[in-house]
């Protein structure tokens, strides 16, 4: 099986030895995303900001992809405070329709640059 590098220059370049997805058959495994701001590299400020920044990120790579929201088949969100999980809640809300994704909420001490909030995916494009 082939695998494919997919990157956006919508979403934060990757700053490390990784790439921000990789398809290969028709599954995209995209690799997590912090809130920040592709343009100018910095954390935005504020939890529902930073939850929006990593949904925009991660919605440039899964177009990137040739897919969308809607391909994706297993979120995983990682929080340093599950007392805001309802509001990541509301957030993906504004994102997704049903059927939604099977997801997890993990509770972490720390994230990279002091993050509130990092998501991955994988997607499955048809």
């Amino acid at each position: 099986m082939s695998k494919t590098v997919i990157s956006s220059d919508k979403a934060p370049a990757a700053s490390g030895t990784y790439s921000q997805a990789i398809k290969a058959g028709n599954t995209v495994y995209m690799s997590g995303q912090i809130p920040l701001d592709p343009a100018t590299m910095e954390l935005v400020e504020g939890f529902e900001a930073q939850t929006v920044q990593v949904f925009e990120n991660l919605k440039a790579v899964a177009e990137a992809a040739g897919g969308s929201f809607k391909d994706i088949v297993k979120l995983n969100i990682f929080l340093t405070d599950l007392s805001h999980f309802a509001k990541v809640n509301e957030v993906m809300g504004r994102y997704f329709e049903q059927p939604y994704p099977a997801r997890a909420a993990i509770g972490v001490a720390a994230l990279p640059r002091g993050a509130a909030v990092e998501m991955d995916a994988i997607l499955v494009i048809e």
